[in-house]
């Protein structure tokens, strides 16, 4: 049998759950004071998503970074190799938000997406 205590985040409640795994596999979450928490820590102890956010390289933009995040959750056993392919992207500017950066990274259905505009920057040459 496998137990976790965890604070369920998906309502202002948080709820202190504890969620056991029976040797059979039925999992029993108790704790929670709505239906979301039941379904919180089934899914913490089965697979644990997280929505990641970070920033990427922007080439000739008039900010160096642009924000992303997969816009749906992604396993948080992934998230290390993620970061490790978002460390070394770049995009060009312009970027608009929504814009997909990556598809479908690490095969996990989430895109990238940028969650910021970032404007080509303005060339000044000196004559």
């Amino acid at each position: 049998m496998k137990v976790e205590e965890m604070v369920c985040i998906m309502c202002p409640l948080g709820c202190r759950l504890t969620v056991r795994q029976e040797d059979n596999g039925e999992i029993i979450v108790s704790g929670n004071r709505c239906p979301r928490g039941i379904e919180y820590g089934k899914q913490e102890i089965i697979e644990p998503l997280r929505i990641l956010t970070s920033s990427v390289l922007v080439l000739n933009g008039e900010l160096p970074l642009v924000s992303v995040k997969t816009n749906k959750p992604i396993p948080r056993r992934l998230v290390m190799k993620i970061m490790d392919i978002l460390k070394n992207t770049r995009v060009e500017a312009p970027v608009r938000v929504g814009d997909v950066i990556i598809k479908d990274i690490l095969n996990t259905g989430a895109d990238i997406v940028a969650t910021r505009n970032v404007e080509r920057a303005e060339r000044s040459d000196a004559a």
